[in-house]
């Protein structure tokens, strides 16, 4: 009773990372375990996620996302500011320090101010914003999600094609986020005192900064990405080691799992045919459907072996993001932060979000559509 009671705990805490560890399950019994499995993990990747995650771990322990957020508030007097702010914030944010992240640290926050303000009615609009504006947000840049440094590592793009590929739904999508703050009313709010002023202490941050920028130029292979995990991995201990045990380990497993299983899905010649026919030639289209029912780390990792039109996949992957709740699982992190809130509406936030989401997907999804048949910036 007790073990069926801790496995319904962790499937609950992180469902992918179960169904992806019952998938490589599955697919070892087709193609037997061996040496070879390790050649199916992609060490770089892994390397890179975790000192992002390290790093970007350090930087918010220190205070730095609160003190910049604090910061921006003093400027706000509206209801429709404080969307915007909020919503900006999570976009602009999660291009260097992911989604997922982008949402843990904002969220709450948001959350924390609309209670303060006594404008919880509001809690819904605004984190379904908050929710788009960090997975869109995040498209642009090799840093701003899982999938999104997983294909810039394995494809042959620098940074320039990479960015070309995304500056327009990106550019679309802050225009479309823009737009729908006007359909929340703008009403007076108390300014936010001085009291909730954060301070921060230089000396802290700054090493943060530091390990950053060596992270960003291993992303961007300016610097080995060995000598940069080695480098980082030695700081963090020397600064705080504490840093250590807010990494995101279940990411690192859910992404092993992932490449054992999509190894072996590689090695079955029947399967592997089948679906390279399948996504030749529709890798947007492919790429954010499966993106609805798997989430869309899962199905860039999958969808990459059986095409190298990394570019499109990119973009089908990206908005895939878009639609449902599991979609992205950073939109997870968000349902879970409402649910906890009190009187919290859970039936009317997912109606909220699935009808938000499916607008900004067949807009994106349009728009990108006639981006591709007339080869515009791709």
């Amino acid at each position: 009773m007790k073990i069926m009671k801790n496995l319904k705990s962790i499937i609950c805490y992180d469902p992918v990372l179960f169904i992806t560890l019952i998938v490589a399950c599955i697919s070892a019994l087709f193609v037997s375990p061996s040496l070879e499995y390790f050649t199916y993990i992609d060490f770089h990747v892994l390397s890179l996620l975790l000192m992002m995650m390290l790093v970007v771990a350090g930087m918010q322990k220190v205070g730095l996302f609160s003190f910049i957020v604090a910061s921006l508030l003093k400027l706000v007097h509206t209801t429709r500011m404080l969307a915007f702010v909020l919503m900006n914030v999570c976009f602009f944010s999660s291009m260097l320090i992911t989604n997922d992240v982008a949402l843990l640290t904002f969220v709450p926050l948001g959350i924390m101010m609309l209670i303060q303000t006594q404008k919880e009615r509001l809690l819904i609009p605004i984190i379904v914003l908050q929710t788009i504006a960090a997975n869109l947000g995040s498209m642009l840049t090799p840093l701003g999600n899982p999938q999104n440094l997983y294909l810039y590592s394995i494809s042959s793009m620098d940074i320039g094609n990479f960015l070309k590929v995304m500056v327009v739904p990106s550019t679309l999508s802050f225009l479309i986020l823009s737009a729908s703050v006007f359909f929340i009313k703008s009403e007076k709010i108390v300014p936010f005192s001085e009291k909730q002023d954060v301070v921060i202490k230089r000396k802290k941050v700054i090493p943060w900064c530091g390990l950053f920028v060596i992270c960003l130029l291993a992303v961007l292979r300016v610097i080995p990405h060995n000598l940069a995990f080695i480098t980082v991995l030695i700081c963090v201990i020397m600064i705080d080691k504490r840093v250590l045990f807010r990494a995101d380990y279940a990411l690192l497993l859910t992404f092993i799992f992932l490449f054992i299983f999509i190894g072996n899905i590689k090695n079955i010649p029947e399967i592997s045919s089948a679906l390279s026919k399948l996504v030749e030639g529709r890798e947007l289209t492919v790429g954010i459907l499966l993106s609805q029912i798997i989430s869309n780390v899962p199905a860039a990792m999958l969808l990459s072996k059986f095409t190298d039109n990394y570019a499109t996949l990119l973009l089908g992957v990206n908005l895939g993001g878009l639609g449902t709740l599991i979609a992205s699982m950073a939109s997870v992190i968000s349902y879970k932060l409402y649910a906890t809130t009190e009187k919290a509406q859970t039936g009317k936030y997912l109606a909220v979000f699935t009808a938000v989401n499916f607008v900004f997907l067949t807009i994106l999804w349009s728009v990108t559509a006639f981006q591709l048949q007339f080869r515009f910036f791709v």
